[in-house]
């Protein structure tokens, strides 16, 4: 009997990283875990890589101490049992603040990330200290592949990830805040399904699918920030793009 027509992804956590600190060579530390995994590095894989330690090595991990807190910051704390220097913090990374009530700040950033806290975080940080999202996550990608295609001489994809809650859904997911050598957006726009209807509107975040994926060989707890993505296979031929592809320009925002 013939085989059956099978698609087949690999999703593999690799050994986790020393700690990072600022200044350190991120891509040489992942570079050296890749090695260790004894997987090499193919034409076509994709690595995911959590935002947290791209932070650290870019020196985005701040004391809170750096952070006097504003009256808003200091009464929303007292209301809520928080500590007013992180809030202060999370205004600060802030360009706008969507919703500030029973405890919860959702806010924009720079970047167009519309998420709790203006993606300020105190997780996997040391005491005091709080992880802001780095400058620029697609520049971040960009330099992490660049290094990593001069050591092993093959052209990855590059994925920064952040965890994210979402409107109207319970728990948080995994997200594409970063992107560089692989397009962040499936577009079947234009295209016939089996049934012969043309799509008008399906475009699918696949970007945000892989560092969902990726989430789960990481782990929250295990100190393994990067993921090896391998056997996927673009299902359109959309162009590259970066993590800004992924953010709804304010034209389209229903929910402003």
């Amino acid at each position: 009997m013939d085989s059956p027509n099978l698609n087949e992804l690999r999703v593999i956590g690799l050994p986790p990283l020393p700690e990072v600190r600022a200044g350190d060579d991120l891509a040489r530390q992942i570079g050296d875990s890749i090695d260790a995994s004894g997987l090499g590095l193919v034409d076509g894989d994709i690595l995911v890589v959590t935002h947290k330690v791209v932070s650290k090595a870019e020196g985005r991990l701040v004391s809170l101490n750096a952070f006097e807190p504003s009256d808003l910051a200091s009464r929303f704390a007292e209301a809520w049992g928080k500590d007013a220097r992180q809030v202060e913090a999370a205004l600060r990374e802030a360009t706008r603040v969507v919703r500030m009530d029973r405890g919860v700040l959702i806010a924009e950033t720079r970047h167009g990330f519309i998420c709790a806290n203006a993606g300020v975080d105190a997780s996997n940080a040391a005491e005091e200290r709080v992880c802001l999202l780095p400058i620029d996550p697609d520049r971040s990608a960009r330099m992490i592949r660049d290094d990593l295609r001069r050591r092993f001489g093959v052209d990855p994809g590059i994925i920064i990830s952040d965890s994210f809650g979402r409107p109207w859904r319970n728990g948080i997911v995994n997200v594409a805040i970063g992107v560089s050598g692989l397009a962040p957006l499936a577009d079947y726009r234009g295209l016939t399904d089996g049934a012969g209807y043309e799509l008008h509107v399906t475009v699918i975040a696949v970007a945000d699918e892989l560092a969902s994926a990726a989430e789960l060989v990481m782990h929250k707890l295990e100190q393994r920030p990067v993921a090896l993505i391998r056997g996927y296979r673009p299902p359109t031929t959309s162009p590259e793009g970066t993590g800004s592809d992924l953010v709804m320009p304010p034209e389209r925002n229903f929910f402003p």
